[in-house]
This record gives structure tokens, sequence and C-alpha cells, in this order.
């Protein structure tokens, strides 16, 4: 499911609201999780799981078609582990 997809279904199930309305709320939700983490915080949505960031450390890495050493410089990457409750409800059975 992209952004669009998601916007829409909630804009289905909630007809009381614009669809520009829930646009603006998805965004501005994915907004704050993008700042918080960018300041290094960790973000947890309950049942559903956590947002952090890792940081990788710079390295010599090699070209793969020309085999140069290349340096890698250190930066930071987004991890997400899921929920325990969202782990459950994938796996359950119920259709």
């Amino acid at each position: 499911m992209i952004k669009s997809e998601l916007v829409q279904k909630i804009a289905d199930k909630n007809p009381h609201l614009y669809h520009r309305d829930v646009e603006r709320i998805v965004n501005r939700i994915l907004d704050e999780i993008i700042a918080a983490m960018r300041d290094g915080s960790r973000v947890e949505l309950r049942g559903f799981g956590a947002f952090s960031v890792k940081s990788r450390e710079g390295r010599l890495g090699r070209n793969p078609r020309t085999g140069e050493s290349v340096d890698v410089i250190p930066k930071r990457v987004p991890f997400f582990k899921t929920g325990k409750e969202l782990r459950v409800r994938m796996n359950s059975k119920s259709e």
C-alpha cells in the first residue's frame, strides 16, 4: 500500500472528513515521525512498532563493477521494529 491508498482508505471509512483533511493528517503524522527521528528520538506506536535511528560508521567499500576501493561515509539510517501485537495479528489465521 502506498500513501495515497492509505489516505483514500481512511477517507472512505470516515465520510465525515474531507479527503484533503485526511491527507493533511497523514502527512502531519509522518512529518512528526521524521522530525523526531532526525533529532535522534525513538518513536513508538503501541501495538504497531517502534521507529528508531541507527548509526553506521564509515568504512572502506568496493565498487562491484570495477573492484575499485570507495570510501563510504558515516550515516544514520532509519530502523523499524515491529510490536508484539502486530506480529500476532499478522500471523493469526482469522480472515
